[in-house]
């Protein structure tokens, strides 16, 4: 019975090697699937961090023309305002000349009427 018990020991320690190295294998199996589905998860997430950055140097770029051009805006709209400026002191001093000739033809005509009596005058002298 001992040669027995001693084959039926070997079979069973056999039995539990080949089970723990089919478990190892079995966790080994595990561990690299699951290292292929973290380097998946960590490739997505650089991917995405890629074009977050291509992105943001895109609205960078943006900002900048943007920022830019209303610095240009700005320039155009001072000079524009101070041409305004200029054009309307332009403006005012046409109307002050412009009512200054008015006033001269008042004079004109009055002298012209008061020439024009002393025209008359004569003429009945003669």
């Amino acid at each position: 019975m001992s040669t027995v018990l001693v084959v039926v020991i070997v079979v069973v320690v056999l039995i539990v090697v080949v089970a723990a190295i089919l478990a190892l294998r079995k966790r080994a199996e595990r561990q690299r699937i699951e290292r292929d589905r973290l380097a998946e998860r960590a490739s997505a997430h650089r991917d995405e961090a890629e074009t977050h950055a291509a992105k943001a140097s895109t609205l960078s770029q943006e900002q900048e023309t943007r920022r830019r051009d209303a610095a240009e805006k700005a320039a155009e709209a001072q000079r524009l305002a101070r041409e305004a400026k200029r054009a309307e002191e332009r403006a005012e001093t046409l109307t002050a000349e412009a009512d200054e000739a008015q006033a001269r033809v008042g004079r004109e005509r009055e002298r012209a009427r008061d020439h024009g009596r002393k025209a008359d005058d004569i003429e009945e002298g003669l």
